[in-house]
């Protein structure tokens, strides 16, 4: 028997994050683990001692296929920031009281940035300590910006309801005989590899975005305007995909041209919400047109109904590799897709180290945004195609998608 794994979900959930947990839990019993705990709400969770038995709940390969098909964290989750053990060495000290007690040497942590810069600085906390306990990162985050990665489980499923609901959005704003204008707001704080993924909407039955506005660009309001009364001068019907992140040169968010209250997380985040709105108000002002936005907001990642098989198949890939990877020996890694081909899309998993990907962000590159500023290339769209193929029928019951819930919030 090898020693007990512990494995949490943190920062904003995905349609196949628990997959990856799945994968975990899967590849650990295999290999011959005693117990695998998973920690509710994430590390936070762990700090106050909060956590389950993954075998009393998963106790059939049928939980399990539910499990994959369940959308949002199973775990709970949680947005908590390491301090630095300079700054904060006692929450250090509890941590490895826990899993000392836990009898844990395998600990794992499915998530994003944020996520990978707890892998980090706990693998190098043990280090510091000579604790044997070895500490791996599973790749998770809608937004796609990890480093070093090909892509993120959890990307091709926002992807592919982004896209299906642009088409939808589209065929609905050619109803009237109207000038009218459509805004749909796509997560995206800093990077926009979700609002590109409007574009894979185009094809012979849909027009696609009329434009789309990444926030790797900064974003002109006169410019805007302008492209605007343009287009309605050739069409009346025009449907625009923004990132919730765009802004304008001097930095502001657009969504900050509203005065009003903001939130801000434990990293130091602003919850961005409200560019659509403003600019659909600004329109329907000053054009005297038709405007609505439609912010797709929290809907995009939790919508397993429509979920990528490629993604679901994936993030069940890269946790088994995680429990592989950290059984063999590696510690303050990430487990990587690295694509082998497009076409064929073939993608295998490698190991990297930690320390060159928490905390950095992966932007869309240069070359493919177009030169007009306002849409992708054909290499976006051959780069984000392979990844929304695929779909894993839900287990319907009374008409609904079913889903798996831990026994303790069924009470």
């Amino acid at each position: 028997m090898i020693g007990n794994v512990i494995v949490g979900q943190s920062g904003g959930p995905t349609a196949v994050i628990n997959s990856s947990l799945a994968g975990v839990y899967k590849t650990a019993k295999d290999k011959g683990v005693k117990k695998v705990y998973g920690m509710l709400n994430g590390i936070q969770g762990l700090l106050e001692e909060r956590y389950i038995e993954l075998e009393q709940e998963l106790k059939s390969q049928v939980e399990v296929e539910l499990l994959k098909r369940t959308p949002s964290s199973y775990l709970g989750s949680c947005r908590y920031k390491l301090p630095d053990v300079k700054d904060n060495s006692e929450v250090y000290d509890k941590i490895f009281q826990v899993l000392k007690k836990l009898e844990v040497e395998y600990f794992f942590y499915i998530g994003g940035n944020d996520s990978m810069d707890t892998i980090m600085k706990l693998s190098k906390y043990a280090a510091s300590i000579g604790s044997n306990i070895r500490f791996m990162g599973v790749p998770k985050t809608i937004d796609n910006d990890l480093e070093a990665t090909d892509h993120t489980p959890g990307y091709g499923s926002a992807a592919k309801y982004i896209a299906g609901t642009t088409k939808e959005l589209i065929r609905d704003s050619l109803v009237y005989d109207q000038k009218n204008l459509t805004i749909i707001e796509i997560m995206g704080r800093n990077v926009g590899w979700l609002t590109g993924a409007a574009a894979l909407s185009k094809g012979d039955d849909c027009e696609g975005p009329d434009m789309i506005f990444l926030p790797e660009l900064a974003f002109d309001m006169d410019d805007f305007m302008l492209k605007l009364e343009q287009l309605q001068k050739v069409k009346k019907s025009v449907v625009i995909a923004i990132s919730e992140g765009i802004h304008l040169a001097d930095g502001r968010y657009v969504c900050e041209l509203v005065d009003r209250t903001k939130y801000t997380d434990n990293f130091g985040h602003t919850l961005l919400s409200g560019s659509g709105n403003y600019l659909a108000n600004k329109v329907s002002t000053e054009f005297g047109c038709k405007a609505r936005a439609i912010e797709l907001n929290t809907i995009q990642r939790s919508a397993s109904h429509l979920a990528s098989l490629v993604d679901i198949n994936e993030a069940f890939l890269v946790g088994g590799a995680a429990v592989s990877a950290a059984i063999a020996g590696e510690t303050g890694k990430m487990i990587i897709l690295k694509r082998i081909s497009t076409s064929p899309y073939q993608c295998i998993t490698d190991v990297y180290d930690i320390n060159k990907i928490a905390n950095l962000e992966k932007k869309i590159p240069a070359g493919w945004i177009g030169e007009d500023g306002i849409s992708v290339t054909n290499e976006f769209l051959d780069y984000a195609r392979p990844l929304i193929q695929g779909e894993l029928t839900p287990y319907m019951v009374d008409g609904l998608p079913r889903h798996l819930v831990y026994s303790k919030k069924k009470q």
